[in-house]
């Protein structure tokens, strides 16, 4: 109970966080179209579809995870995505958005996100941190052509 009970605190928090941070800025359409697609994305990903998130990176990928040495590309991406949704389920997130920048056909996202998840052994983890999202239109749809980010310290 007391866990149930801190994750209803926390999301109450967070959404107020983002409530605030949303009315903080006035986001432009193109602006408020981008960070639409980046909500989509992360919202299939926590479901565990993993062709749908997939289907969200351009061939061209290229990104950098704090906890790899290196970038890597979207066919080292997919395997890793494929484990990830495979051995774990999102029980909780949120997004907020930090910056957005768009010009014509790129755009960069910064977000903070929070994440409650469980593995297939049933050990439940709390994580936050901070991504940058790096997206280029393409045939009318946003897609992502790089990343950086990860998990804060404690």
């Amino acid at each position: 109970m007391r866990e149930i009970n801190k994750v209803l605190s926390v999301s109450i928090i967070l959404s107020f966080l983002c409530t605030f941070s949303l009315n903080a800025q006035q986001w432009t359409d193109a602006q408020k179209e981008v960070w639409a697609t980046v909500k989509a994305y992360n919202d299939i990903s926590a479901k565990g579809d993993t062709q749908g998130f997939i289907s969200y990176f351009d061939d061209s990928y290229c990104g950098w995870s704090y906890i790899l040495d290196a970038p890597i590309e979207k066919d080292e991406l997919t395997t890793s995505i494929k484990y990830w949704l495979a051995n774990s389920k999102t029980l909780y997130y949120t997004i907020t958005p930090a910056k957005i920048w768009v010009n014509g056909d790129f755009a960069f996202v910064h977000y903070y996100y929070t994440s409650y998840t469980e593995n297939k052994e049933g050990k439940k983890e709390w994580e936050k941190g901070r991504w940058t999202d790096i997206l280029m239109k393409k045939d009318g749809k946003w897609v992502m052509v790089g990343d950086h980010g990860g998990k804060t310290s404690d």
